[in-house]
């Protein structure tokens, strides 16, 4: 398995680079709609506007909620927890962990 500090530090830069484009296209469309007359209700394009509006937020709240995951899998590698599934106390799989660096347990307390 790649080494877990370099595969989690990839990650979250590659998640903060997503989060600043996120952050850079929901404050183009917030300008894009703040000259408009549009009203959201019953002008086509108004919907349009919000539904991208809501995507965008949504994205990014997710992207900011797997940098939260990020850091906690850092502290707990630092902490020396890391790979240990905090239900059951076990070893979380290699394999496991090179799919989901953040893993926090091991695949039969996930299914659970």
């Amino acid at each position: 398995m790649p080494d877990p500090r370099t595969l989690l530090d990839a990650e979250r830069r590659e998640t903060l680079a997503r989060l600043a484009t996120l952050t850079g296209d929901f404050d183009a469309l917030v300008e894009a709609s703040e000259g408009s007359n549009a009203d959201d209700e019953h002008d086509p394009e108004g919907a349009t506007i919000a539904f991208e509006r809501s995507q965008v937020d949504a994205l990014a709240r997710q992207a900011r909620e797997h940098l939260r995951e990020i850091d906690a899998a850092l502290a707990r590698l630092d902490a020396g927890d890391y790979g240990t599934c905090e239900r059951c106390g076990r070893p979380i799989s290699a394999g496991r962990l090179e799919a989901r660096p953040t893993a926090r347990t091991c695949i039969d307390c996930a299914a659970r």
